[in-house]
C-alpha cells in the first residue's frame, strides 16, 4: 500500500504535483519497455505514474492507474490515488462516477470513507464555469545573419543579367504577442474554442518589413476513444509597413489517434483564401492575392521517458492570381527529436522543403522556372522560470526560450543559393483567468 495513512491521503491530494516532482528526483527513470514488460506488477506501475505525473504527463498517468484500477478493482489506493489525479487535472465527470461507485463498498476503512468525503467536498465547492478562459503573451529578440537573403556568390539575376547583389546585412528583429482564448465544454468529451490574438514584429534596419497581426479561430475539440478531430475556421489580417496588406480565411481541420501508449499519429488538411488590400504605399494587392491547399501527415514516438521523437510529411499547392513568386508546390519533409530533462526541455529538429514553381518570373529570368531545396536545423532551449526562481514564478507559467537557426538554400537560379543563421531569445507567460 502506497498510502498508509488519512493524513498522508489527504496531503497527497492536495499537493500531488509536489510530491510527483519529488519522489523520483534520486531514483532510476522507469522507461515504458519495462511496463510492456511488467503490466501487473502494481509497484513498478505506480511509480511509472508517478513519474509521468513529474514529468507533467497526465494523460500517461491517468491511463496507467485506470488500466491499475481494472486489474485490481478491489485496491481502495489506486482509485484514491487516480481520484487525486482527475482532481488536478479538473476532471470533475470522471472522479464523480468513481465516488459514486466507491461509495457503494461496503469494506471502506474511516480514514477512507474521510478522504473520499474530503474529495467530494473539493469538487462540490468548486463553482462551475461554462468557460475556461487563458491570456498567453510573449515578447522576444531575433537577431540574423542575413536578412536581405544575399546569394552566397554575392551575384543575383535580374531580367536575363546577371549583377552584383548587396552584401548581407545583420538584423534584429523585436517582436510581441498576446492572445485571449476562450474554451467551453461540450460534454465529456469534446470542446469548443475561441481564439483572438495580435502580435507586432519591428525591425531594426529593414523597417519596410515591419507589420502587425490579427487573428481570430474559432475550433471544435472532439474525441472518439483514442482519437480526436478538430474542425477549425481561422480568420487574419496582416498590416505591412509597404507591401499590401492582407487578410486570409484558412478552414481545416486536424486529426490524431494513439496506438497503444507510445505511438500517436496525426493528419490535417486545411484551404487557405488570401487577399490583398492597398494601402498608402503599395497599390498592387492584387498581385498578391492567392488560394492554397494544404496536407499534413505525422507520427510520434515516446523512446522514454525523457526522449520523443517526431517525423512529419506535408505537401501544398499555392496558385497566386498574379505574382509568380507565390504560385508552386511545395513537398516537406521534417525530423524531430525532443528531451524533457528535469532542468529543461530541449527540441532539435531538421526540415527539408522542395519548391517547384509554377510561373516564370520575368523579373529575374525570361525563360527559367524556379526550383529549390531548403534545409532548416533549429534547436530550441525552453526553461520555466520558477525552476531557478520559484518566488517569482510558483506556478511554473513563465518560460524562457532560446533558439538556434540555420537555413540552406539551394536553386537553379543565383538569387535563391545562400545561407542564413538565427538567433532568438523570448519569454512567454500563460494565465488562467477564472
Amino acid at each position: 500500500m502506497f498510502l498508509k495513512s488519512n493524513k498522508l491521503k489527504l496531503f497527497f491530494v492536495s499537493t500531488f504535483l509536489l510530491i510527483s516532482t519529488s519522489v523520483f528526483s534520486s531514483e532510476k527513470n522507469i522507461t515504458y519497455m519495462q511496463i510492456l514488460q511488467n503490466p501487473n506488477d502494481l509497484d513498478l506501475n505506480i511509480k511509472y505514474a508517478q513519474q509521468q505525473g513529474k514529468m507533467g504527463n497526465f494523460k500517461q498517468t491517468i491511463s496507467t492507474l485506470e488500466r491499475l484500477n481494472m486489474l485490481y478493482p478491489d485496491n481502495v489506493e489506486i482509485k484514491l490515488y487516480l481520484l487525486s489525479v482527475l482532481v488536478q487535472v479538473d476532471s470533475p465527470e470522471k472522479a464523480n462516477t468513481i465516488i459514486a461507485e466507491m461509495k457503494l463498498r461496503k469494506d471502506l476503512e474511516a480514514e477512507d470513507l474521510e478522504t473520499l468525503q474530503e474529495i467530494e467536498e473539493e469538487l462540490r465547492g468548486r463553482e462551475p464555469s461554462l468557460w475556461k478562459l487563458t491570456a498567453d503573451f510573449s515578447t522576444g529578440a531575433f537577431f540574423t545573419n542575413n536578412v536581405n537573403s544575399v546569394s552566397k556568390n554575392r551575384l543575383k539575376e535580374e531580367s536575363d543579367s546577371v549583377v552584383g547583389f548587396n552584401s548581407a546585412m545583420h538584423d534584429r528583429t523585436l517582436s510581441a504577442g498576446m492572445g485571449l482564448s476562450a474554451t467551453r465544454p461540450i460534454g465529456e468529451e469534446s470542446s469548443f474554442l475561441i481564439n483572438a490574438s495580435q502580435s507586432t514584429s519591428e525591425q531594426y534596419s529593414e523597417t519596410d518589413d515591419d507589420f502587425q497581426s490579427y487573428g481570430l479561430t474559432f475550433a471544435l475539440d472532439t474525441v472518439l476513444g483514442n482519437q480526436s478531430l478538430s474542425p477549425y475556421l481561422m480568420l487574419s489580417k496582416s498590416d505591412y509597413q509597404t507591401d499590401a496588406d492582407s487578410f486570409s480565411k484558412m478552414y481545416g481541420f486536424g486529426g490524431f489517434f494513439s496506438v497503444g501508449e507510445r505511438n500517436s499519429f496525426s493528419y490535417g488538411y486545411s484551404f487557405a483564401d488570401s487577399k490583398g488590400n492597398h494601402n498608402s504605399t503599395d497599390d498592387t494587392a492584387m498581385e498578391t492575392n492567392s488560394i492554397a491547399h494544404a496536407f499534413t501527415l505525422g507520427h510520434d514516438l515516446i523512446l522514454t521517458p525523457i526522449i520523443s521523437s517526431s517525423i512529419s510529411l506535408g505537401y501544398s499547392d499555392t496558385d497566386a492570381r498574379v505574382d509568380a513568386g507565390n504560385d508552386y508546390e511545395t513537398y516537406d519533409f521534417g525530423l524531430g527529436l525532443n528531451f524533457a530533462f528535469p532542468w529543461a526541455y530541449i527540441a532539435v529538429s531538421n526540415s527539408v522543403s522542395f519548391n517547384d514553381y509554377k510561373r516564370v518570373d520575368t523579373t529575374v529570368s525570361s525563360t527559367k522556372l524556379r526550383s529549390d531545396y531548403t534545409n532548416t536545423f533549429d534547436v530550441m532551449v525552453t526553461k520555466a522560470i520558477g525552476d531557478i526562481f520559484p518566488a517569482i514564478d510558483p506556478n511554473r507559467s513563465l518560460f524562457i526560450n532560446f533558439s538556434y537557426e540555420r537555413l540552406f538554400s539551394e536553386a537553379n537560379m543565383i538569387n535563391y543559393d545562400y545561407i542564413s543563421d538565427s538567433l532568438s531569445l523570448s519569454f512567454s507567460k500563460s494565465l488562467r483567468l477564472n
